[in-house]
């Protein structure tokens, strides 16, 4: 029972971050900048999740006691992921002039730019904040109308399907897939760690590319690899034999799409499109949302292998990854290179034009 009490906590705190986290570095950063730096909270995520496969495939060896040994690492990092906190961030710029703090405001930003960077920001910054304060405290009901409707919701549904495409289905139960395709439980934990480590480098890709290529453009690509990954896998679990090269090279190259597009792009266009004042409580609808799905796909997916079959399992996330291209086709905007300022006028204020 305490045990169940301690992960819903912890549950709750990955939430706030996984809200505040993007949030607070789509508004530190440099709009030039933006894309890489948000898209660093996802790259955080993918050393964890590698991490976690390291950890487990060392740990796991050691008796009926291990699991107390797997859940005492990630509370070391908490603690340090505490401690910096404390000491080494400073307050975001736009929440510092919104509480009235100009001077603090303007030295942050000094830090992140330098003076000629202050100047040219800090005018936008006070003039959208001012229009922000001319329209009052934000209602739950006001992210659900108009052209802020609009925008939450193509934010939203970029959010649910990035977790409906199947990823945490795949990185969860990756050893079981494994094992289905031929591979002793040893190699399943060897090839998950394998996994693990390929989410991880094609993040350092995505970190290279969402500034430079664009968030459209890598949403677009890694939908398409994700199709044809998840496509093929649908094909060879209809096989009575699955070759398990074959098998492992498809999931790399699914976490690969993945990993450098829609793992790190959702983040950083869902922290750019939403304006300054329903900001907060949009990402943390929009969130909500998303581990809603991660809930669910991890909940159904025993249900689908067990009575689907794996052929299904695989076919039911490649039908969503093609949705995910058609919705990111018609209705994702291009971010790149903009500031959060111009995208409110453009998205908001003047979304014909």
């Amino acid at each position: 029972m305490l045990l169940n009490i301690f992960r819903f906590t912890s549950g709750l705190a990955a939430g706030a971050t996984s809200v505040a986290g993007p949030m607070y570095i789509s508004e530190v950063a440099p709009a030039n900048k933006r894309g890489t730096l948000v898209s660093f909270n996802q790259f955080t995520i993918t050393i964890d999740i590698l991490l976690a496969y390291i950890f487990d495939y060392f740990l796991i060896g050691l008796g009926e006691e291990s699991w107390r040994y797997i859940l005492a690492v990630p509370a070391l990092f908490g603690v340090i992921y505490l401690l910096l906190l404390l000491t080494s961030f400073p307050e975001s710029p736009r929440w510092l002039l919104g509480k009235g703090r100009k001077e603090e405001a303007r030295e942050v930003l000094n830090k992140i730019g330098g003076e000629v960077f202050t100047q040219e920001v800090l005018p936008a910054m006070e003039s959208a904040l001012s229009a922000d304060r001319s329209k009052g405290k934000v209602a739950i009901k006001e992210i659900f109308q108009g052209n802020t409707g609009k925008i939450v919701l193509i934010g939203t549904l970029l959010a649910v399907f990035q977790q409906i495409t199947g990823v945490n289905a795949v990185l969860i139960y990756a050893p079981e897939i494994f094992q289905a395709a031929g591979a002793i439980k040893e190699d399943s934990m060897f090839q998950s760690m394998l996994v693990g480590f390929i989410n991880f480098i094609m993040t350092i890709l995505a970190l290279r590319l969402v500034d430079t290529k664009g968030r459209k453009t890598l949403l677009l690509w890694g939908a398409v690899g994700m199709t044809i990954s998840l496509g093929y896998l649908t094909y060879a679990f209809t096989q009575p034999v699955q070759n398990g090269m074959m098998v492992l090279i498809a999931l790399l190259l699914y976490i690969s799409f993945f990993a450098a597009s829609f793992a790190p792009v959702m983040w950083v266009i869902i922290s750019e499109i939403y304006p300054n004042h329903i900001k907060g409580t949009a990402m943390s609808f929009s969130t909500a949302v998303s581990w809603l799905c991660t809930f669910l796909t991890i909940q159904f997916t025993p249900v689908m292998q067990g009575v689907l079959g794996m052929s299904w399992f695989f076919a039911i996330f490649c039908f969503f990854s093609i949705l995910a291209f058609i919705f990111v086709q018609f209705r994702i905007p291009e971010t790149k290179g903009k500031t959060l300022e111009e995208l409110e006028n453009e998205l908001i204020n003047n979304p014909e034009k």
